[in-house]
């Protein structure tokens, strides 16, 4: 903050100063060895992080198949999803890794996105997913994971191979849209989503205070169900990848 001029970069983003309010693209930064570091970012995601971690210790703690509770109930039906839809996509022998993979994304996202709904004023954090410094190397995570448990499934040749499918002068294209289209969109669709909310919530901050209360807790609201769905979005579009990867069972068989 400049002046009393709130500035920050970013793709798309718009310069919103409301007092009080939350700032979509503004970040608290320090500079290290000649990098910039987004600080809000940076806590948030450790106190997503740190929440997920411990809400799966507490609950594994407490674990029992008599009396499951509601926290050992949310953990087993995510976990029971995103089996159900890996023995869909790539038979019962998924890599090693995937639904681990899978539910502890869908659960870090999802805090991540929730983070918002804290007072901004009280905590100062917003949603670390809109800011493109996470959702980018999320993104890259699993495209490398994706590749190297295809690699290792199907072998090198067979897994570069596709790409000269039916015409060899079509690789390129099939390069850039698994190397460079595929990643950007998983990222930027979480991005944009999240931090098309802050921009809303901003909006909002500049109606007289006797009339925000209303449209802000309607959505607030919408905000939950929107960070519910990309949560799923991203953890769904994540299996999808790693099952074109490493093809079904039933397609391994007939090979």
């Amino acid at each position: 903050m400049i002046d009393g001029e709130t500035t920050y970069g970013g793709p798309g983003t718009v310069v919103l100063a409301a007092e009080g309010g939350i700032q979509p693209g503004a970040h608290p930064t320090v500079e290290l060895f000649g990098l910039s570091f987004n600080i809000d970012t940076i806590l948030a995601t450790v106190l997503a992080a740190v929440i997920v971690c411990g809400l799966g210790l507490y609950m594994a703690r407490g674990a029992t198949k008599g009396r499951p509770t509601k926290l050992q109930l949310m953990f087993e039906a995510l976990t029971g999803w995103v089996q159900g839809q890996i023995k869909e996509g790539m038979g019962l022998r998924a890599p090693s890794g995937v639904v681990a993979l899978s539910v502890a994304l869908f659960a870090f996202i999802l805090i991540c996105n929730w983070i918002g709904q804290l007072p901004a004023h009280t905590f100062g954090l917003l949603p670390p997913t809109a800011d493109v410094n996470l959702v980018y190397p999320m993104a890259l995570v699993v495209i490398i994971w994706v590749n190297v448990a295809g690699i290792k499934k199907r072998g090198p040749a067979k897994f570069f191979g596709h790409m000269k499918e039916p015409y060899l002068a079509l690789a390129p294209i099939e390069v850039i849209t698994q190397y460079i289209a595929r990643p950007a969109s998983l990222a930027l669709r979480l991005w944009g989503n999240i931090f098309a909310g802050g921009i809303m919530i901003s909006l909002i901050a500049l109606f007289p205070a006797y009339i925000s209360w209303a449209p802000t807790g309607l959505w607030k609201g919408f905000e939950l169900f929107i960070g519910l769905l990309q949560a799923l979005i991203f953890t769904l579009l994540t299996i999808i990848y790693f099952s074109e990867a490493v093809g079904s069972d039933e397609e391994g068989a007939h090979h």
